[in-house]
This record gives C-alpha cells, structure tokens and sequence, in this order.
C-alpha cells in the first residue's frame, strides 16, 4: 500500500535552553506591567492581556531574538524565500479559572506561544484540525496517534516555544492550577506583506 501525508500543517516547538533566568526576569516584568496597565480584552476570559507592542520594549528583547531564530528554522523548513517580521507580542496572566476562547490571528502566517510560568492542570492549549469537513470523521480510538486526531492538546511547560499557522483555530482551557498561568503570544508574516 502506498501512503502519502498530503497538505500536511505543521506545528513547531523548542524547548529554551537554559530558561529559568528568562523567566524570573520575565514574569517579574510582566506582573509589574500589569499592576500598571488595566490591559485589553482580546479573546481572554477571567485574565490579563498586555498592550500587543511588547517586542519593542527593551526588557524582552532576548525573547525576541530567540523567537526570530526558530522562526528563520522554519522558514527554512517551508522553504519561504522571504525573513520573517514580528507584528505583535504580548503577555498573558490567565488567573484562575481564566481561559482563552477558539480564535485565529488574522492577516498573520505563524503565530505562537512561549511559557513563562505554568503549573499542573494550568490549561492546555488546543489546537484544531484545520482542514474542512474533517470533524464528520467519526470513530476515531481514542489511542490512534496524533495525527488521527481532530485535535492536539499542548500541555504548557515553563520555557517552551510553539509556533504554528496563524490560520489555524485555537483555543486554552480553563487554568484550574490555583496558580497563575502566564505565557506571551506573538505573530509573525513574511517581509513585504503589510498588516
């Protein structure tokens, strides 16, 4: 029998060497910003979201730099003849019970997500099959691999990266850690495309 995976999506991550310096600077940061700013409600419910221009703030450069180079691996990957250019990041504080609803980021090409601070039962973040017609699938084992299923739950981890189409629907359970969940989003399009 011959198998072929056509039109595959894919979804990337890397795992930050080193990460716990980073993130004591950042969520030291970021809580501060949220004492001083009332923040935007986006598709965040019961949680903080900063001002979406946070890669141009000094204090989270080194992030920046890290996030520039896995998206230039995955240009790479795509074989996309253009750089990438961050359009926006910001961060989130999802407080208990805090969740973000099913959404995609338009007019963007990857989008993703990098965990600062995360705790057991803080919230997954769901990712949906994205091609048409594929939820009348029915039958699936709940055992079947991944790539069987309609949809992949991420479990958040302190210093991981994932990026993936900014197309694709997406969604974060509810935090039920007793804990805050902070992580920071961003989305990138190829240079020359304006948003």
């Amino acid at each position: 029998m011959m198998i072929d995976g056509l039109f595959p999506t894919f979804v990337y991550g890397v795992d930050v060497p080193n990460h716990k310096e980073l993130n004591q600077r950042l969520e030291k940061d970021i809580i501060q910003w949220s004492k001083e700013s009332k923040g935007l409600q986006k598709t965040n419910r019961k949680g903080w979201h900063s001002d979406s221009n946070m890669q141009e703030k000094p204090e989270y450069q080194d992030l920046v730099k890290i996030l520039y180079s896995l998206q230039d691996e995955i240009y790479q990957h795509q074989s996309l003849d253009r750089k990438p250019r961050m359009v926006n990041m910001w961060a989130n504080i999802n407080y208990e019970g805090g969740h973000n609803i099913a959404h995609v980021h338009p007019n963007c090409l990857f989008s993703g997500v990098y965990y600062v601070k995360t705790k057991p039962n803080c919230g997954s973040l769901i990712l949906g099959d994205p091609r048409l017609g594929a939820q009348i699938q029915r039958g699936v084992h709940v055992d079947a691999p991944f790539h069987m299923q309609q949809e992949l739950k991420a479990i958040p981890q302190e210093g991981r990266v994932l990026m993936f189409p900014s197309w694709m629907f997406h969604m974060v359970e509810p935090n039920e850690s007793g804990e805050d969940r902070i992580s920071i989003s961003f989305n990138f399009i190829q240079e020359g495309f304006q948003r």
